[in-house]
């Protein structure tokens, strides 16, 4: 937990709060770990999508293991900006 990551597959969702109702592909976000959903009220569950990425601060998403890449410490996500 803790680690930042990128979505790399096309993940459409209906809950972004600057999008509400509409689809927001999450392809190319950066978030960060912020959970592994194996319990549930104190007894073990097998989520179909286990990771909990926070995006913002008002938006999170449960993903799988294979739509996510772990970026190194030192990219946040930012580019550069031209001279």
């Amino acid at each position: 937990m803790g680690d930042r990551v990128r979505v790399v597959e096309s993940v459409v969702v209906y809950h972004h709060p600057a999008h509400k109702k509409e689809a927001f592909d999450l392809k190319g976000q950066a978030g960060k770990i912020i959970d592994i959903v194996n319990q549930w009220q104190g007894r073990p569950v097998s989520a179909n999508l286990p990771i909990l990425v926070q995006f913002e601060p008002k938006f999170r998403a449960h993903l799988r293991e294979d739509e996510l890449e772990i970026l190194p410490a030192e990219d946040t996500g930012a580019t550069a900006a031209d001279p």
